[in-house]
């Protein structure tokens, strides 16, 4: 208990150095949310305050209770996309119940440690899921530079050149932070006709209150709100995770996902009893953090905490902001976050590991649905490792002293169990059978149900069986399955 409050406090409390960066990565990422919270209510359909309130809400929770300090999370599309449906038939007191089932169905979910799951997404999904998100981010940031005048492309253009080349003169200060800066100021000051954040919506003012969802308390409604509850939740989790391990990755250090599973849930209530939607990780916002400097606790909670200051301080001076400036941050994060070294890797991994990528790729960018990609690229990966396992197996045939001998080697499981059966020919004038599996290994009932095909098709041609070198795993499967033989009191010898 004492090396996790110590390691808890760790992440809090850093050297100076270490929490200016936090603090200063934590009020970029605050500006970067505001468009973004915005987008996500106009996409659920309800008033632009629940995505904002929602994205305050969630960050501050997250980084006091969940488990993976320097990742942001708030309100996001891949949860806004969902609940579409429930707000515009049944309302928004509905979205704000359906939240609060969401969360208490990601904390159960973490204490199942269903996160465990994540241990089946490989490397390739992974991938294909970053690059994905990256064209995602890129994509949505085309409707801000069309039908615009040139003041927009040169503002962008600008504050990219900040954004790289600033650092070359110092990182004190995070360069996404400076280029929103001097944009908003050129903007502001030559009065340039350009997009500004106020224009995606009213900005609202005050802060959020504690209210419970005006809904009533009965079957029906639990009717109503439970599927979409349970589809938010497994979204949720699932871009979370993901999200996790790629600011694992980007930060050289690991997380724990159970806690983030039960802190995404904590989060998810909280933002719904202040009249927030639901969210989760947000990898744009991550990377932005990172990039940044922020690496502990606290940038999280600065990015909500300042939020909330803005909106109900500096709202009028917030909605002047010009969105060439965001647009500029979120291309950035759309270059760093595609995995460049991901295409030279095309002709230098193996072929199914880079159809596994771009399978993802494809699917999550047509659909627009990261849970879709990612069900596509797990199911892709099954199969060809079951074919890969499947190829990993034989059976050779060999005569001793007027005994057929079989000696089968491999995994034996339902991908394998046909050409398991096919290699035992028929046996017309064999007395004495003798099949070794001693170098194979019975996965399932399926490879239980060939070996009793082969037994009681060579027993039929009259012959002799024996099965021999079965290892214990093996053994207690064909003793609790098997129909024609069993493993006998003697481990590794069938009595025929």
């Amino acid at each position: 208990m004492t090396q996790i409050s110590t390691r808890y406090r760790a992440q809090w409390f850093s050297t100076g150095t270490a929490a200016r960066q936090d603090i200063l990565a934590g009020i970029v990422v605050a500006l970067a949310l505001i468009p973004e919270a915005i987008g996500f209510s106009i996409i659920a359909g309800v008033d632009p305050r629940v995505g904002l309130y929602a994205s305050v809400a969630i960050a501050i929770v997250i980084s006091l209770i969940g488990g993976r300090p320097g990742m942001i999370s708030a309100a996001t599309a891949a949860v806004a996309v969902l609940v579409t449906p429930l707000v515009r038939d049944h309302g928004v007191a509905y979205l704000f119940a359906a939240t609060i089932l969401m969360g208490v169905v990601q904390a159960v979910a973490g204490l199942l440690r269903l996160d465990l799951l994540m241990q089946f997404v490989s490397r390739s999904v992974i991938t294909g899921f970053v690059n994905a998100l990256a064209i995602l981010i890129f994509l949505a940031q085309l409707p801000q530079l069309t039908d615009v005048g040139w003041e927009t492309y040169a503002m962008v253009a600008g504050g990219l050149a900040i954004i790289y080349l600033f650092p070359r003169v110092t990182t004190a200060v995070p360069s996404p932070l400076v280029a929103i800066l001097m944009l908003t100021a050129i903007s502001i000051g030559m009065g340039l006709p350009v997009h500004s954040v106020g224009d995606m919506g009213k900005l609202p003012e005050g802060v959020p209150v504690f209210a419970l969802p005006q809904v009533p308390l009965t079957w029906e409604t639990l009717r109503i709100i439970a599927p979409y509850s349970v589809t938010m939740a497994a979204v949720g989790l699932l871009e979370s995770l993901l999200t996790a391990q790629i600011v694992d990755d980007m930060t050289g250090s690991d997380s724990d996902k159970k806690r983030e599973c039960v802190g995404q849930g904590g989060a998810n209530i909280v933002s719904a009893l202040l009249g927030g939607m639901g969210g989760c990780a947000m990898i744009g916002q991550s990377v932005i953090n990172v990039t940044s400097g922020g690496r502990g606790r606290l940038s999280t909670f600065v990015a909500g905490a300042f939020l909330l200051f803005l909106l109900a301080v500096l709202g009028p001076w917030v909605g002047r902001v010009p969105m060439p400036a965001l647009v500029a941050v979120m291309i950035m994060v759309s270059i760093g976050t595609f995995s460049w070294n991901s295409i030279p890797n095309l002709r230098r991994h193996p072929p199914t590991s880079s159809v596994v990528m771009l399978v993802t790729v494809v699917v999550v960018v047509a659909t627009r649905d990261l849970s879709l990609g990612v069900l596509a690229g797990v199911l892709l990966s099954g199969i060809f490792f079951a074919g890969k396992v499947q190829r990993m197996f034989a059976v050779e045939r060999t005569e001793e002293a007027g005994r057929a001998v079989y000696r089968a080697t491999g995994q034996i499981f339902f991908a394998s169990v046909d050409r398991f059966t096919r290699a035992f020919q028929a046996e017309a004038g064999t007395n004495d059978v003798t099949i070794d599996v001693s170098a194979a290994h019975f996965w399932d009932i399926s490879g239980v149900g060939a070996l009793d095909k082969v037994v009681a098709r060579l027993r039929a041609q009259g012959a002799a069986v024996a099965v021999i070198g079965y290892n214990r795993a093996s053994a207690d499967l064909i003793d609790r399955f098997a129909l024609h033989d069993k493993t006998g009191v003697e481990m590794g010898v069938v009595p025929h």
